[in-house]
């Protein structure tokens, strides 16, 4: 059997009386790829910052190699090997990627100097080594979040690590990038480096690892191996139940209105000649790689960023959309792809954020909220989104992921909108949030609004669009309808290549 490099025994962590962990065990062999499972909110962040020394733990024991360890700082989880990948990306913006690869121990020229030329080459080996395209001598600022977590990995893996947590490494990557990162962990697992990998991708979970744990409630639940169980058996160890049905999708029986035409919709060096439908009721799904344009075309037809040329018509009238405000004042609403950056304001309350974006609905007049139709819009959306929230003044970042989703889900419906534009929308979100938000989307179909659904998770797409618009390196290449779509139609013409199996 392999040697063990980590145990954590019995570890427990309050935060002001409330339990985060309580008695959580965990067990990694060397060269093991062991993957740590839960519900947003489990406990699994908690107790990777544990062991990176983030926090310190109230009680229970780390030993490493063998022997126990304390670890204080995050200097004392360095020093013993062990190299951590948050969830939030923790990049310094404006510093270049060899500078943030370096950061704290850049190589000095003889006078005592930041050596840039030396910083440069030998980030630029390390970014290679993994397959990588990125120059690292661009800011941080300058890259999409896709290449941020690259950067992320490659800083882990510059250190002397025998341990490396990757904490959902690749909820921003599709593709070849997710591709390219499995084989990175690959080469780890030979040099016997050992990774604890957390993620809610259970295709990900049977594809790499050995073994894995789940955690529930702060509490642990139990470790299998990867080989000898399935999504069903897990599903039940991660909520406590099963879910019968992850996807929720029903027919639409409304009659079908044009929403929104899109007509060469071009931005230079983003998208070229955009042309699409959507219609009430429909989920029309936008698939394709990191940088294929997705993103940009939406937030240009939301007014975030500007479009060169082109044409848009809501209701079958052309209309111009300069700014944000433009937008919702025609019926359209965005949840964004980054939450906690571009959909939330984390420093304040559930409440807050909730009607952030319908302010002028709840006024009596001019200069004053109504406190009763803003606490009636408040109580509406937690009830029918079944936001969890110890109440609305709550910050809305101490909510786990799944119910940060519904809060900004739940501000972009407070406008009641006639189109709504879903980035990414389960990202970094567990398997019960998932089917809950599907369940939400569903809704909103059956009720007319239209539906646009830009996911880099395959499955997503495949379950929950009615016709899929594929893109590929700025350019609509294809429009799938319901019965051509399939995952090896998607993938053929998002990658340019013969069809290709995942």
């Amino acid at each position: 059997m392999p040697s063990t490099v980590l145990e954590m025994k019995s570890i427990s962590k309050s935060f002001g009386g409330v339990h985060a962990l309580s008695g959580i065990n965990f067990e990694l062999k060397k060269g093991e790829i062991h993957a740590l499972l839960g519900e947003n909110g489990a406990g699994k962040s908690t107790l990777i910052k544990v062991l990176g020394g983030i926090h310190k733990p109230n009680a229970g024991q780390i030993l490493v190699d063998g022997k126990p360890v304390t670890i204080d700082k995050v200097q004392d989880a360095q020093s013993l090997g062990i190299g951590i990948i948050h969830q939030e990306i923790v990049l310094v913006p404006h510093l270049t990627v060899a500078e943030n690869i370096f950061l704290g121990r850049e190589p000095l020229t003889k006078s005592g100097f930041k050596d840039m030329k030396k910083m440069n080459e030998q980030a630029q080996v390390m970014v290679e080594n993994l397959g990588l395209t990125i120059d690292v001598r661009t800011k941080v600022i300058e890259l999409s979040i896709a290449q941020q977590q690259l950067v992320e990995i490659t800083k882990a893996v510059s250190f002397d690590i025998k341990i490396l947590v990757m904490d959902e490494p690749t909820s921003s990557l599709t593709g070849e990038d997710v591709q390219r990162l499995f084989k990175t962990m690959e080469k780890l697992r030979e040099n016997d480096i050992s990774i604890i990998y957390i993620s809610h991708r259970f295709e990900e979970l049977f594809s790499m690892t050995d073994r894995i744990t789940v955690i529930r409630d702060g509490t642990y639940v139990g470790t299998t191996i990867t080989k000898e169980t399935d999504t069903d058996t897990l599903v039940k160890m991660m909520v406590g139940r099963s879910i019968e049905k992850l996807y929720t999708k029903t027919s639409v029986n409304i009659e079908k209105k044009e929403i929104l035409r899109v007509e060469n919709l071009s931005k230079a060096n983003f998208f070229e000649n955009i042309s699409f439908k959507v219609h009430t009721g429909e989920i029309v799904g936008f698939s394709g790689l990191v940088g294929a344009g997705r993103s940009e075309v939406m937030q240009a037809i939301f007014g975030a960023h500007s479009y060169d040329q082109g044409k848009l018509f809501i209701q079958g009238e052309e209309i111009k959309i300069t700014n944000c405000i433009d937008a919702i004042d025609n019926g359209i609403a965005m949840v964004p792809e980054d939450r906690k950056d571009q959909g939330l304001v984390l420093k304040n309350s559930v409440g807050f954020n909730l009607t952030l974006a319908n302010l002028k609905n709840l006024m009596n007049n001019p200069l004053f909220i109504s406190e009763s139709k803003r606490k009636k819009s408040i109580d509406k959306y937690v009830q029918d989104l079944k936001v969890k929230t110890a109440s609305s003044d709550a910050l809305v970042s101490s909510l786990s992921g799944g119910n940060q989703q519904k809060v900004v889900l739940a501000k972009w419906l407070s406008i009641q909108p006639d189109l709504l534009i879903l980035d990414e929308p389960t990202r970094g979100v567990d398997v019960g949030a998932k089917a809950e938000i599907y369940a939400i989307i569903n809704q909103l179909a059956n009720q007319g609004i239209g539906i646009i659904l830009i996911s880099s998770d395959l499955p997503e797409i495949l379950n929950m669009a009615d016709k899929v618009c594929v893109m590929r390196e700025g350019k609509l290449v294809k429009e799938l309808e319901e019965e051509d779509i399939t995952q090896e139609t998607i993938m053929s013409y998002a990658t340019g290549g013969d069809n290709i199996s995942l």
